[in-house]
């Protein structure tokens, strides 16, 4: 054993030298557990003060929208369709006497013209001669009728005197009755033949646009030939607009429509005067024809369309971007009074620049979702801000 002897105070004290290396390393065991204590708890009060520090999470927010309460709004319904550009009355002309060699034609395409305005001039020569000939004839039974009626005065002037009989003067009065007839016939067929070489003219029946002309002069014609022109009566055309056997029924003669050819961004006013009766069984439509003042856009043959109001009627009118769809149909959303999000099914109607009219579903009271709507969902908190109407 080792043992170290120390001076402590005035006194001598011998130590053993293994017990003071055990004593030792106790102490030194004690400082390192007492120095991680101390650490773990200055490591503890440090998070409780920095948890205590921190503020605490805030709530989700509620996102800001837009709404608006479109009460009722007087709604014009529409019906949409196309079709064909045509004259109202088109007029096809042809030869309506014994036709003959064309040596005139005085119209061209667009020319206006008025009723009984010749149209083509055929060759007549023959025809005048003919006319001649029955004038001439008139005039020799004029003659004959002059003389019968002279000798008839005569004859009776000589019967008081005995010398002319009473059936001489029968005999005389029918001659005389003869004479007058044939000038009678003789004018008659003067008239006729006149009339036959006026149809040579071919002439406008009424008033009206000239559309086509299938005619040259030199040209051969006849009755029942080809039609030589086409005229618009009046200048006026229409719209033979095929539509929807549902839409058929809401149209009136009378209706409103706005006709816009094809190639224009002109608009044109018209009026329907007449809907089909019938409806086509291949393609479920019929034809409504739109009334259209002339107009040099207006071209018959062409394709237009024609937005035509059937009525009108009230509803809730919403922006575009309001109405939702999608494989349920259409729907908007609906703030309720504890602002939450709902969903309402709806039915849509007229869609114009004005908004989508909105038949079933709401009555316009509502608080609806105007925009962002693709963003939310049924149930959901949120803000709503009215949008002010004028």
């Amino acid at each position: 054993m080792n043992y170290e002897t120390q001076l402590v105070g005035d006194s001598m004290v011998v130590i053993d030298e293994d017990e003071a290396r055990r004593r030792r390393k106790r102490l030194l065991l004690i400082g390192g557990g007492v120095a991680v204590l101390l650490v773990a708890a200055a490591a503890w009060i440090s998070m409780r003060g920095d948890t205590a520090a921190a503020p605490a999470a805030p709530a989700a927010q509620a996102p800001v929208v837009t709404v608006i309460r479109p009460g009722q709004s007087v709604v014009a319904r529409t019906v949409t369709a196309t079709g064909s550009l045509a004259a109202r009355i088109d007029m096809p002309v042809g030869v309506v006497g014994e036709g003959g060699m064309v040596s005139r034609v005085l119209v061209q395409p667009g020319d206006w013209v008025r009723a009984g305005q010749p149209l083509a001039i055929i060759e007549r020569s023959v025809q005048v001669e003919q006319v001649r000939s029955l004038a001439a004839q008139v005039e020799v039974a004029r003659a004959d009728a002059k003389l019968a009626q002279a000798q008839l005065d005569r004859a009776k002037a000589l019967v008081g005197r005995g010398f002319i009989s009473a059936a001489d003067i029968d005999q005389r009065t029918a001659t005389r009755d003869a004479a007058a007839a044939r000038v009678n016939v003789a004018a008659a067929q003067l008239a006729e033949q006149r009339a036959r070489t006026g149809r040579l003219d071919i002439r406008a029946p009424a008033s009206g646009l000239v559309l086509t002309r299938a005619v040259e002069p030199g040209q051969i014609v006849q009755a029942g030939g080809a039609v030589l022109f086409r005229l618009a009566k009046d200048g006026e055309m229409e719209l033979q607009a095929q539509v929807a056997e549902g839409d058929l029924a809401t149209l009136r003669p009378g209706n409103s429509a706005m006709v816009t050819p094809i190639g224009h961004s002109d608009q044109f006013a018209g009026r329907i005067w007449q809907v089909s009766p019938v409806v086509d069984p291949q393609t479920r439509q019929g034809i409504a024809r739109i009334a259209i003042p002339y107009n040099p856009a207006i071209r018959p043959g062409g394709f237009a369309s024609a937005t035509i109001t059937s009525g009108s009627g009230s509803a809730p009118l919403l922006p575009e971007s309001a109405v939702q769809s999608d494989a349920k149909g259409s729907y908007v959303y609906v703030v309720n009074a504890k602002n939450q999000v709902e969903r309402r099914a709806v039915t849509v109607g007229q869609v114009s620049d004005a908004g989508v009219a909105v038949t079933s579903g709401i009555d316009g009271a509502e608080s609806i979702v105007t925009s962002a709507g693709a963003f939310l969902a049924p149930g959901q908190k949120v803000k709503p801000e009215l949008l002010k109407t004028r």
